[in-house]
């Protein structure tokens, strides 16, 4: 004689109720969240990844925007809106030409070392700069260099990419962009004699979270 299973006690919301749970813990949030942490807290069963889809599809042309950081999700202002948002934004600190090179440099040259930076620049880099946009939690350290020395390198954060609303560092600006604004000169590459194309590829990106 067949037995009737039982109803599973831990049987998954149903996934309106599952976009709510997301929904929810995302507004809450002052950080973005990855799916990891959402499915720690969901109810077992759930598939925050599908709730994070339907989710987005909802928000499309919406004042409030679900967008993904990095590895992680948040809700954050429509881009062609942030100026409503002028008033409320608080500057913490002006960066000195130093760091917004130093920042434009591990942007599209990381994972790099300070030597390095050193090179493309053509000038030192004071230990203030580094430690500046290390606590602004725009850079970080990234994985040694199997060279003499042992070298630690620098890499760019998902904090930098929420900042200014990138998805990945594949999503930066052109050399082009760059130059417009003023955070590249046209000096060219160490051991070249050419400034670079502007069109070439950034290398590098792949090892953005590398530790």
């Amino acid at each position: 004689m067949n037995e009737r299973p039982e109803k599973s006690l831990f049987e998954a919301p149903v996934m309106a109720e599952q976009e709510r749970m997301v929904e929810a813990i995302l507004f809450a949030s002052a950080d973005p969240v990855t799916v990891a942490e959402l499915q720690a807290r969901l109810p077992h069963g759930c598939d925050p990844a599908e709730a994070l889809t339907h989710l987005r599809r909802r928000y499309e042309g919406r004042g409030v925007q679900l967008t993904r950081v990095g590895d992680a999700w948040a809700f954050r202002t429509a881009a062609d809106l942030g100026f409503l948002m002028r008033k409320e934004t608080v500057e913490q600190k002006k960066l000195s030409r130093a760091a917004i090179e130093t920042l434009a440099i591990v942007a599209y040259h990381q994972p790099v070392t300070r030597a390095e930076i050193e090179e493309i620049r053509g000038v030192a880099v004071s230990r203030g700069t580094i430690d500046q946009l290390l606590e602004l939690e725009w850079i970080r350290f990234g994985r040694r260099r199997m060279t003499p020395g042992r070298p630690v390198t620098f890499v760019v954060t998902e904090s930098f990419l929420d900042h200014f609303g990138l998805e990945s560092a594949r999503d930066l600006p052109g050399i082009k962009e760059l130059r417009a604004a003023g955070l590249l000169d046209n000096r060219p590459q160490p051991g070249s004699t050419k400034t670079p194309d502007e069109d070439e590829p950034v290398t590098g990106q792949s090892e953005l979270f590398e530790d």
